[in-house]
């Protein structure tokens, strides 16, 4: 079916596009590499995509493959598939703080001593 193309697809690039991204970020971060905040900003991007894209097939197919009870909807589905939001939220929003405090100090006009 069309939505299984569509799992396929996404999977297929999480595990051979974001999973060995996410662990080249990881070992950047901590190399402290000069690429580990634009690393750490794509992955996240791609992270946040992917939940979007995960959530709106869902919503879109009416919640069909979730269970209607209550708990299970909102502790589960909502809850604990929404950490897969919120941490890569929380990476960007660093990552962003990151790259522009590095770009600020980049900008910043050089005064020559005389």
């Amino acid at each position: 079916s069309r939505s299984d193309d569509f799992t396929v697809a996404m999977e297929t690039v999480t595990a051979w596009a974001w999973g060995p991204l996410s662990f080249l970020t990881f070992l950047a971060l901590l190399r402290h590499h000069p690429t580990r905040y634009v690393l750490q900003l794509l992955v996240s991007l791609g992270q946040l995509y992917g939940d979007v894209l995960y959530f709106a097939t869902e919503a879109r197919a009416g919640w069909s493959h979730s269970d209607p009870r209550p708990l299970y909807f909102w502790g589960y589905f909502v809850g604990l598939n929404g950490v897969w939001v919120l941490v890569p939220v929380a990476l960007l929003a660093d990552a962003c703080r990151h790259l522009t405090a590095a770009q600020r100090a980049i900008d910043r006009p050089r005064h020559k001593a005389h």
